[in-house]
Order: structure tokens, then sequence, then C-alpha cells
């Protein structure tokens, strides 16, 4: 699969280097923009503010599936429901929400789980399946928890997750099982 990657922090570069371990043909872009013409799907990992500046320097997305990585740690455009919907609003293809509840500082510790860690996302119906793969060939087990009309909700529980556990523990990974499947 072609995977561009907009954003070359933690997220991005991160999550570039699973795919690429995983065969999958991936092409960076940083502040200084590029082209996406030939992507099957776009990662958007951007600080929060920033979406609109970095997208616009991006030739090529319009229509594309997209995965938004982005949490509002740099603040929100309040004129969207969500973060994912800002980006849905100037790519507009079918958008999914994924990679921003789990820490990017332990992507190298993945493969060292006894079990694969879980990746909360929501999706369009055009954008799960690509997603649900990306999320397994980066190392995480998908938990599907609704449509794109869910993503504030997904956004705010990266807040409250790593405000009850993370400040005591650090960075964690997390595992959403149905019971009898642990």
């Amino acid at each position: 699969m072609n995977i561009t990657v907009i954003g070359r922090g933690h997220v991005g570069g991160g999550l570039a280097r699973r795919w690429e371990k995983a065969g999958h043909k991936v092409r960076m872009i940083g502040r200084d923009g590029g082209g996406a013409s030939d992507a099957d799907v776009v990662l958007v990992a951007v600080p929060s503010g920033a979406i609109s500046d970095a997208l616009r320097k991006v030739k090529g997305v319009a229509g594309k599936v997209t995965i938004d990585a982005t949490n509002a740690y740099a603040g929100r455009n309040d004129k969207y429901e969500s973060l994912a919907h800002e980006v849905k609003s100037i790519i507009g293809g079918p958008t999914a929400k994924a990679f921003n509840a789990n820490a990017a500082t332990l992507y190298d510790r993945i493969d060292e789980q006894r079990v694969p860690p879980s990746n909360l996302y929501v999706s369009e119906d055009g954008a799960r399946d690509v997603t649900e793969k990306l999320i397994r060939d980066a190392g995480y087990d998908p938990v599907f928890i609704g449509g794109l009309e869910k993503a504030r909700m997904l956004e705010d529980f990266l807040f409250g997750i790593y405000g009850a556990v993370g400040k005591s523990v650090g960075p964690i990974f997390y595992r959403f099982a149905p019971a009898g499947k642990l």
C-alpha cells in the first residue's frame, strides 16, 4: 500500500517506520509540503493548530482515504466537532481517527508485548478496512468504537486516560478485549 504521512515527528515518523517494516511504501511530508497523488491512504500527524496550514501545502490529497492521528495539545478550531472533522473538511475523503490514544514513545516496544496492545479508533465506512489493516500492520489490535461522530470522544479519551494513569506510571499500553478473549 502507498501511504503518505504528513508529519515527521514521533507519531508520523514512528508509524512510517513500522509500516515500512510491514512492507508498505511510505512517503513522509514535513513542513515544506509535497505531493500525495499516488497515496492509497494519508496519515495526518501534525500539531492540532497546524492542521489547516499543513494540509494546504500538500498537493493531491483531495478525496483520499485519511487517518487523523492528531490531538488537541496545540488547541482546536471550535468551528469543527473534532479534529478529525477539520481534517475531513479539507481532504474530503473517507476519514478515520486512530493512533491518537497510543503513546508514540512506545512504538519500539510493541513487539515485546505478550499480546498486541489495543488501538481504539473511529471511522467512516470507506476508511474502516484500510484503517484496521494499518493498525494491525503497526502491531496493534484494532478496537472499533463507532463512526466519525465519536471522534471528539476519542480525542478526549487521551486526556482522561493519561491524566488518570500517565502522570503516575508514564506512557502505557492498554488492552480492550471481550470477556474470555484475553
